[in-house]
């Protein structure tokens, strides 16, 4: 997912304060990635937990969810229309 000017335009946040934005994407990135992270972790036993942290290649993290996480794509795509959806319901918060 890639958060961007074009996303905060479908969020309906494109008025949202020049200074803000950048700040905005930046936090709605990393709270994706916790979101996921810890959504992912809770079906995986330490050892797996462990074995996936000495990932480093993206391809190869890829792979390994694939087989050992075979729901982490939909696992990622739930997160994504919760957080849009949070993100729709306080619009008018954030602008």
């Amino acid at each position: 997912m890639e958060f961007d000017e074009k996303f905060l335009q479908e969020m309906g946040l494109s008025a949202m304060p020049e200074t803000e934005k950048q700040k905005f994407l930046d936090y709605l990135q990393e709270e994706l990635e916790v979101r996921i992270g810890e959504r992912i972790s809770k079906g995986l036993t330490e050892v797996q937990l462990n074995q996936f942290d000495m990932i480093t290649d993206q391809a190869k993290a890829t792979k390994w969810l694939e087989v050992n996480r075979p729901d982490y794509r939909e696992i990622v795509n739930r997160t994504i229309e919760e957080m849009k959806a949070e993100i729709r319901a306080n619009r008018s918060k954030l602008i």
